[in-house]
This record gives structure tokens, sequence and C-alpha cells, in this order.
């Protein structure tokens, strides 16, 4: 079991210090239990370690880096010091319940809604997972979940959140520079990172005694990059093209081929076509 209490603090980064003090002075989430490491090799792992091992809801890990950060598909996900936000929420569906899909969806309406209050930027989603900036993706979500045998219900949640808060001095790596982004690419930060973190711990966890899937959906369709857009979709078996629709109540892609067929997308991955 890991030691909830011993764990390695985050040191300075910079001027801008993530850390625990750092944070707590902006938070209101009372069922936050934050944890910041300087290094990790990914605060989803760890998270799913503490899940398992009995973490009560709401306990946060945060990092200053990820040695081996990741996003869908296992793809690598880049996690320098000193520029970004990486963390993982702990829930349990005891406390806060819904459809699997839906938890992706309500942490990105959280994101975007945290960087816009704290920001004034407004910030788009790319189905199903992916915020964007300017054009540029500035953060991705990946939502993982244990189930419980007995019940065959969902036993714990991981919420993962990498964020790109500012773009290092070498930039990024040549594989995903065309597309990577930063919410302070052309300016110098007005906040600090921690003041950030705390803003999208609260309005995640502290929103949700209110939630409304309805009303989740209807803001997560106002921030989609795609609707009405011809796009590629990449699954595991095909590629095809097709205009993106609709979201239904699941969260799925509603995509129209040419051919005139209707169909409702789980999985895949989206791509906006550009002619």
């Amino acid at each position: 079991m890991i030691d909830l209490e011993n764990l390695e603090p985050c040191e300075h980064m910079g001027n801008d210090i993530l850390s625990t003090q750092g944070i707590i002075p902006f938070l209101s989430a009372d069922k936050a239990k934050i944890i910041v490491h300087a290094s990790l090799e990914s605060t989803n792992n760890t998270a799913k370690q503490l899940a398992a091992s009995g973490a009560e809801h709401g306990t946060t890990i945060i990092a200053d880096h990820q040695t081996a950060g990741r996003g869908r598909y296992s793809r690598s996900f880049f996690s320098p010091p000193g520029h970004g936000i990486y963390m993982s929420i702990i829930f349990r569906p005891a406390h806060f319940s819904c459809v699997p899909t839906s938890y992706t969806t309500y942490a990105a309406v959280s994101v975007c809604e945290a960087i816009e209050a704290a920001t004034g930027k407004k910030p788009q989603i790319k189905w199903v997972n992916d915020i964007f900036l300017n054009g540029k993706k500035i953060c991705g979500i990946l939502t993982e979940t244990a189930t419980d045998y007995e019940s065959s219900g969902i036993h714990w949640v991981v919420i993962g959140i990498g964020i790109n808060f500012s773009t290092p001095a070498s930039g990024f790596p040549e594989d995903i520079e065309h597309i990577a982004g930063s919410i302070f690419s052309d300016s110098k930060p007005g906040i600090s990172r921690g003041n950030l973190a705390a803003e999208i711990i609260n309005r995640i966890l502290n929103f949700e005694n209110e939630y409304d899937s309805e009303v989740i959906f209807d803001k997560y369709k106002e921030r989609l990059m795609i609707l009405g857009k011809r796009v590629t979709i990449v699954g595991s078996k095909e590629s095809f093209e097709a205009i993106a629709v609709d979201i239904d109540s699941l969260g799925h892609l509603v995509v129209k081929k040419d051919n005139g067929e209707i169909l409702s997308l789980s999985t895949g991955e989206v791509r906006i076509c550009i002619k």
C-alpha cells in the first residue's frame, strides 16, 4: 500500500511553483485531498494504485513532470517540467455516478470553463477528449475505470488531465509541433499553474452535486469544434469521411456518411478534413 502521508513533494520550477502551498489558497473543494510530486511516471498510474488501495473520493495526484505520460491508445503525452499541469482525480461512484462516457464529457466541460474563468480565453473541444485553443491542442483527458465484479458496477474512476500551460523554450517535439500548443503560447502567464489547477479541481468536485447530464451535454456541444464539419473517422478496422452531425445522450458522435448512412460512434479518432 502506498503511504499517502509521505509522498515526495514537488520542487520549485522557475518562478512558477507547482506545490500544495501554491494550490490550497485557491482551493474551495472540500472533498479534495491534494498530493503533489516533482516527477512521476504517470499521474494516472499513481492514482490507480491509490484508488485500488482505498484512496478516498476526490484524491488528486498532481505532477510537475511525467516521465511516461500517456493518452488514448497508449500514446505518449509530452510532459516537460515547469510548463504543464498533469493531474489525476479519483472518483468513487458512491459520491458521483454517471454513465462511463460522461466522466470524460464532464471533465472536458469543467476544464474548458476553468480555463475561461481563469484566463478569459475560450477553448474548444475535439471529440472525444482533446481541448484546443487557437487551432492547437492544449489538453488531453484520459479516463480509466475499474469494475467491481461482484456488483458488475464501476468500483472507481480516474480522470487524468494533461495541460500545456506554457510552451517550453525549445518548443514541442517535432512529431507534435504541428498540432500542440499551450494556453500561454503567445503571452506571459497572468496566473500561476497552482491557481489554474485549483480552479479545475474546484469545478470538477464542487459542481458534482449539481450534475445534470443534459446541461453538461449542451455545454459540451456548444464547445465542439467539429459539428457541421467534414471529418475523417479513423477506426481500428476502417477510416472514412463523414459530416459530424451531433452528440447523443451517451456522448457518442453522430455522423452522416456520403451515402446517407447515419452512425453513432463510441470510439475512434476524428480529424477535421482540410480541403
